[in-house]
C-alpha cells in the first residue's frame, strides 16, 4: 500500500483534525498518536512525534485538494532524497481550464543534482512565476532536457483519441522519457505519481522502453524531478502569456469563477468556435458557461 509520510507544525493539528471531521472522517485515539481518521479509501493518522502517515486508495486526491492547499506549506518533508542519476519528469497545466498541458523531463547525475539544490530548485508550485523563468534558464542551460506542449488545440485532438487524461499523461511522460534516455543513455526514472503505476508502465512497455521508474506521491521532492517541474511550470506560463495577447484578454489558471468570467467574454467576443484554441473540452467547466 503507498504511503505518504510527513512532518506537521503543530500549530495545525487542530485545523487537520477539525477539518477530518468536516470531511466525515471517523476519528479515535490509539496509543502514541494525537488522533487517527478514517472513511473508505484513506487514513490518517498524526502522531505524537508530529509525524502524519497518509494511506489509501483516494490519498492522492486527499493530498492534492487537501493537505497540499491547506496544511502542507506549514510541512517538512523527511529527508529523501534521490542523488543517483537519472531523470525526472513532471507535468503543468492539467487541472487548468485555459492553456496547454506541458510535460518536462530533466537529466542529472549524482553531482548535477547537488548542483540543482544549491541553484535553489524547488516544487514549482513554491515558486513565483517571476522566478520561474530565471530557475528555468539555468536549468536549461545546465542540464539536458526535453519539454513537450500540448496547446488547447493539439490537447483536444488527442483527447479525442485517448478519451482519458491520465492515458494521455502517461504518453506524454512516455514520450519525454524516451527522447531523454535516448539522449543520455540513462535508464533510471522518477516521476510525480498522477495515477496507477501501471498506466505509465503500459505506456513505456508500448514504447518498448526498458526503465527503472520510481513513482513517487509529490515526487516534486526529487530534486530532478522539481527541476523538470520547473522546466513545465515556465513553458506552460510562456503558452499562457501567448495564448492571452492572442485572445485579448488576460486568461486566469485554474478552474475558479474568474476562469469562467474569461471564458464567457471570449465567447461574447469571438463566438464559442474559437473555443478548442484555448481550452481544454472535456473539461465540465464549459457545461457552466
Amino acid at each position: 500500500m503507498e504511503t505518504f509520510v510527513h512532518l506537521i507544525d503543530i500549530n495545525k493539528n487542530q485545523k487537520l483534525k477539525s477539518d477530518l471531521l468536516d470531511q466525515g472522517f471517523t476519528l479515535s485515539t490509539p496509543p502514541h498518536t494525537h488522533f487517527s481518521g478514517k472513511k473508505p479509501g484513506i487514513s490518517v493518522t498524526l502522531f505524537t512525534s508530529q509525524k502524519l502517515v497518509v494511506q489509501g486508495k483516494n490519498m492522492k486526491a486527499f493530498i492534492e485538494f487537501y493537505l497540499e492547499p491547506e496544511i502542507l506549506e506549514s510541512f517538512s518533508q523527511e529527508p529523501d532524497l534521490e542523488l543517483n542519476e537519472h531523470i525526472g519528469v513532471d507535468e503543468s497545466g492539467k487541472g487548468d481550464f485555459f492553456g496547454p498541458l506541458v510535460i518536462a523531463g530533466v537529466y542529472a547525475d549524482e553531482n548535477g543534482a547537488k548542483k540543482l539544490l544549491s541553484l535553489g530548485v524547488k516544487d514549482s508550485k513554491t515558486v513565483t512565476d517571476k522566478s520561474i523563468h530565471k530557475l528555468a534558464q539555468a536549468i536549461k542551460k545546465e542540464f539536458s532536457f526535453q519539454i513537450v506542449i500540448l496547446s488547447p488545440k493539439k490537447y483536444n485532438e488527442l483527447y479525442l483519441s485517448f478519451k482519458n487524461l491520465n492515458a494521455m499523461l502517461a504518453w506524454g511522460h512516455a514520450t519525454v522519457l524516451e527522447s531523454l534516455s535516448q539522449k543520455t543513455g540513462c535508464t533510471s526514472a522518477v516521476i510525480d505519481q498522477f495515477a496507477n503505476e501501471a498506466v505509465v508502465i503500459n505506456a513505456l512497455k508500448r514504447k518498448k522502453l526498458k526503465l527503472d521508474l520510481t513513482q513517487k506521491v509529490r515526487g516534486e521532492a526529487d530534486p530532478i524531478v522539481a527541476a523538470a517541474s520547473i522546466l513545465a511550470r515556465d513553458a506552460f506560463v510562456q503558452e499562457m502569456d501567448r495564448l492571452s495577447e492572442e485572445a485579448g484578454l488576460t486568461l486566469p489558471k485554474g478552474a475558479s469563477a474568474q476562469v469562467k468570467a474569461a471564458a464567457r467574454k471570449l465567447i461574447e467576443e469571438k463566438g464559442k468556435d474559437i473555443l478548442p484554441q484555448f481550452v481544454k473540452m472535456h473539461f465540465k467547466t464549459l457545461d457552466t458557461l
